[in-house]
């Protein structure tokens, strides 16, 4: 597909990396799939080309937060397809739950590496291989926490409350070519998550106002949406998907 738009997502192995590509590949665009296991990222892949066989699908594994490892992945992007037109910085991680003033380095810095440094290395290569010449569109995925307090989520979110600035300054910095967004998901059933609702999903979903947890596709829409020409006079916005959780809690 000559004219396709080209996407690269991060962390697009599970969970909301691979619904966003699969909601990607549905558009008609083509796909590049990154993550540290190959042959996870060649399972979507196949996956995605049974379903839409017109779509050109790319799988490169590689650690998110490695500067060599992800500008082999924009390369490898650049030389099959041509043009990078929209990033999701969707890869993060989370190894500490827990009070702040008990957080090592080694996991606080595992933490800051992938969920912030990250979102600006992939953002920076892609700028400088595609986007500051051809224009496009960087969505980044926040969270709910990075506008909260939370027990023993307090280094992840203020990771995530990172994210969230960083969505603003580049918003700033990269327009009028390029347009950065965000979202910030709730508790959505994912892997990373899964200490959050694995035993406690049926009290969640009484809590929230729209009665269930989130799903990995429920979040992918709302990134397409942000990556697509609907949202074309948007920049620097994050858009809170959470089943109504904010607005719950602030009447609690």
């Amino acid at each position: 597909m000559t004219n396709a738009r080209t996407v690269i997502v991060t962390g697009a192995s599970r969970g909301i990396g691979k619904a966003s590509a699969v909601a990607f590949a549905a558009e008609g665009c083509n796909v590049v799939l990154t993550s540290r296991k190959i042959d996870s990222l060649n399972e979507v892949a196949a996956g995605i080309s049974a379903r839409f066989p017109a779509v050109g699908v790319l799988t490169h594994a590689a650690h998110a937060a490695e500067p060599d490892q992800a500008a082999e992945v924009v390369d490898a992007a650049v030389r099959r397809f041509g043009a990078i037109d929209v990033l999701v910085n969707n890869a993060g991680t989370n190894p500490y739950f827990g009070p702040l003033m008990d957080i090592d380095p080694v996991r606080a810095e595992k933490t800051v590496r992938l969920n912030q440094f990250g979102v600006l290395l992939w953002s920076q290569l892609v700028w400088k291989a595609s986007m500051s010449a051809c224009g496009g569109a960087i969505v980044n995925v926040a969270s709910l926490g990075g506008m909260l307090t939370e027990p023993g989520l307090g280094y992840y979110n203020a990771t995530k409350a990172a994210v969230i600035h960083l969505t603003r300054q580049m918003g700033v910095e990269l327009a009028p070519s390029v347009r950065v967004n965000a979202v910030a998901p709730g508790i959505v059933r994912t892997q990373l998550a899964r200490g959050l609702w694995e035993d406690n999903e049926e009290y969640l979903n009484d809590q929230l106002p729209l009665g269930r947890i989130g799903e990995p596709e429920d979040i992918a829409d709302v990134i397409t949406f942000l990556a697509g020409p609907a949202s074309r006079w948007m920049t620097g916005q994050t858009i809170v998907v959470d089943g109504g959780a904010q607005i719950r809690a602030s009447l609690s």
